[in-house]
């Protein structure tokens, strides 16, 4: 098998550390980690992006990015070499500030995660969050967007859909519209940890998913019909609207491990962003190897050779990307 170029893309996991405990997420079922111990080392950021030709750079992992002290200086790096820049945020700590010095930063995206369209849905899936905060801080980065006539950042809210907040979307499409985002992206749960131990360290994730995902649910013509009236608002409102698909579409054709990698603050490299857990698959480190040595090494190698083959990595099987369902 040809060993791949260096990638285009990496996602890298600014910190480790957040502020909430959402119900979706590997963190609420682990132990919390301080702001500060969890924030990749600036130096280990440089090295990384000294190393790889990257043109696209991804900021987040499990942790919230905002807490990372160092996500300014990694912007400004990122976008000081003409590399497009983004990342992920729950947005609880996006105030007039930041929104306002995100805008100038040159950041070309930022995705805000809102699971909900009232306080109650959505304050019982993000623990510790305030829907009104949240859509505040929304708003104030929309305006900060438009006072500087940015085009930039790109703002996505993000919606992962399940059985306790489907119900929720065409409302949400209609407050978004009103808001003024540039887009909805609805994702499913995004793995099934079938490959972990039942009563293991993923056993309360893997069951929650179990009763949350809707590619499980044996009737689901109502999420079927929540899509399609969501659907309905977007086209009248002019909101981009992606939708996943609710039934497995079977496996195959993941390019992660040919076209990027997924990096943690502590600076392990895995397959993709969709492992959760750097537990599970370690394909190399960067404290003791160059990103040169890991990408083109054995246990990435044989990473590939599975996933290209009808028998894919135990981790793959249960992957929402994988499945084409996310």
């Amino acid at each position: 098998m040809t060993i791949p170029p260096l990638p285009a893309h990496l996602q890298v996991e600014v910190t480790s550390a957040c502020n909430l405990r959402c119900t979706m997420c590997l963190v609420r079922y682990r132990p919390p980690v301080n702001k500060l111990a969890g924030a990749m080392r600036p130096e280990l950021f440089r090295r990384l992006v000294d190393e790889v030709p990257v043109r696209r750079l991804t900021l987040q992992g499990l942790g919230e990015p905002l807490l990372s002290p160092y996500l300014p200086e990694m912007i400004e790096t990122a976008v000081a070499r003409g590399v497009r820049v983004g990342f992920n945020s729950n947005a609880t700590l996006l105030n007039r500030r930041r929104a306002r010095e995100l805008v100038e930063s040159g950041v070309d995206w930022l995705h805000v995660s809102l699971d909900g369209a009232r306080p109650a849905v959505y304050e019982a899936i993000r623990e510790g969050a305030s829907f009104e905060t949240v859509v505040g801080n929304l708003a104030g980065l929309v305006r900060a967007k438009r006072d500087r006539a940015s085009a930039t950042p790109w703002i996505r809210v993000v919606f992962v859909a399940m059985r306790d907040n489907v119900a929720e979307l065409p409302a949400l499409v209609r407050l978004l519209a009103g808001v003024g985002v540039d887009e909805l992206r609805v994702q499913n749960l995004s793995h099934d940890f079938a490959d972990t131990d039942p009563s293991g360290a993923y056993g309360e994730i893997r069951q929650f998913t179990a009763t949350q995902a809707l590619w499980t649910d044996e009737d689901n013509a109502h999420a079927r019909s929540v899509f399609a009236e969501a659907a309905r608002g977007a086209a009248r409102t002019g909101l981009s609207l992606r939708l996943p698909a609710l039934a497995d579409q079977g496996g195959g054709n993941c390019t992660w491990p040919w076209d990027a990698a997924y990096v943690t603050s502590r600076g392990l490299v895995q397959p993709c962003c969709m492992v959760m857990g750097d537990d599970r698959v370690v394909l190399g480190d960067l404290n003791v190897s160059t990103f040169a040595e890991i990408w083109t090494g054995e246990p990435y190698e044989n990473f590939r050779r599975r996933l290209d083959s009808a028998d894919p990595p135990d981790v793959c099987r249960g992957c929402a990307l994988y499945r084409h369902t996310f």
